[in-house]
């Protein structure tokens, strides 16, 4: 049996030929793969590197998923412009427990290590000085995003030039042979070779994928900027955001995350739906796509809503500054058609009242005025025949 191309969609495998030294050495590696719980939810996106580790699995090597929960406290810059906002230790213990069990819709759960980084990085003074003894300042701000804005004169914060070193201590404590990351990841990678080097150990060869990019087919994707699927979503909810991604980002979704060839001589509208049944199968089943798929032709082809509809954050209802853990409230629904389609509340209790207004191409019923903010997320809000928003909640971090 020829076995299993591990490069496969892979951007950057570096040193060139090491990992393939590694390969025909005929011992199984260990292979690191590090994620900061910083948001409550995986997406998409951060599958990409989870199938290549679930490659690495099914080829018979250790997969080693290190949950950053201290390097969650310092944060990634990697493709920042400016200091990621921490999150709160309640929200890191919370988010790792949810991480891990989606992490684990693409895993086997059996054959994975689980390790917290707390393990190692809550260090004697000793320790630490210990390890910033093994660079320079020069070195860190060698990375791409540090120089962007140096050049910007955005400032960068001392914490997070202490990031790539605890990034490579991970690769210490866990003995990592092999780290996956996105090609944003690349600095950090390598840097982690350093310090492996450094502490007297083998260094890592790494290994880079693409980033995805959102539902908006140009940015990358993030719960922050909206473009995102999660992978826990409702079937419906995440064909029909499937549905919405441009016919030019189609290949990237079909290769990255269903790990095939987008079909060939098919109408890109059946392409997409193809991609979507593919996508709600692989992180529901069959049954839940074609359901989808079902629910989809009732809202946008039997009730001629559009596959275009404008997004509307609902900031406004929450204020400034507010999270999706206020998605438990309730919200007064004339307030937010005013705000939305220029009408009076007085307008709107009317038009609610005769029916006229719809959420996924269901009437609301007569009298209804206060609806959770849960269940308008994602949800396209309808008056009369022509106007439709799709409704967001407050988003949070990536």
């Amino acid at each position: 049996m020829t076995p299993p191309d591990l490069t496969r969609n892979a951007v950057d495998v570096l040193p060139a030929g090491r990992l393939d030294e590694q390969l025909a050495a005929g011992r199984p590696l260990r292979v690191k793969l590090g994620i900061d719980p910083t948001t409550p939810d995986i997406h998409l996106g951060h599958t990409v590197v989870l199938e290549k580790l679930r490659e690495f699995q099914l080829a018979g090597h250790q997969v080693v998923l290190i949950v950053g929960d201290f390097t969650a406290r310092v944060g990634d810059p990697s493709g920042r412009s400016a200091q990621r906002p921490l999150p709160s230790p309640e929200e890191i213990e919370a988010n790792a427990a949810t991480y891990q069990q989606q992490a684990f819709k693409v895993l086997d759960r059996e054959r994975t290590e689980v390790r917290f980084n707390s393990e190692w990085l809550r260090m004697e003074p000793e320790e630490l000085l210990g390890l910033l003894a093994q660079t320079t300042v020069a070195r860190l701000i060698e990375r791409d995003d540090f120089q962007k804005r140096l050049a910007a004169g955005v400032p960068i914060a001392a914490l997070e030039l202490l990031y790539p070193l605890l990034q490579g201590y991970d690769s210490v404590a866990v003995e990592a042979d092999v780290e996956l990351g996105g090609t944003d990841q690349k600095f950090n990678l390598l840097f982690g070779r350093d310090i492996q080097t450094a502490y007297g150990q083998v260094p890592q060869s790494i290994m880079t994928l693409p980033i995805l990019v959102g539902t908006d087919g140009t940015q990358k994707m993030s719960k922050s900027l909206g473009n995102y699927v999660g992978v826990t979503e409702a079937p419906e909810e995440m064909f029909g955001k499937v549905m919405r991604v441009p016919d030019e980002a189609m290949d990237s979704y079909y290769r990255l995350v269903l790990g095939t060839d987008p079909p060939s001589g098919v109408a890109p509208n059946e392409a997409k739906r193809g991609l979507a049944r593919g996508i709600v199968e692989r992180f529901h089943d069959a049954s839940a796509a074609a359901a989808a798929e079902a629910h989809f032709d009732r809202l946008f082809v039997e009730r001629a809503i559009p596959d275009d509809v404008q997004d509307a954050p609902l900031v406004f209802v929450l204020g400034a500054g507010a999270s999706m853990s206020a998605s438990s409230s309730s919200v007064h629904l004339p307030q937010v058609m005013s705000e939305l389609f220029e009408i009076s509340s007085s307008e709107a209790r009317r038009l609610i009242k005769q029916g006229g207004v719809k959420l996924d191409g269901e009437a609301i019923p007569a009298n209804t005025l206060e609806v959770k903010l849960a269940d308008l997320d994602g949800k396209v809000l309808q008056i009369g025949k022509r106007r439709f928003r799709r409704l967001r909640a407050v988003p949070d971090d990536d």
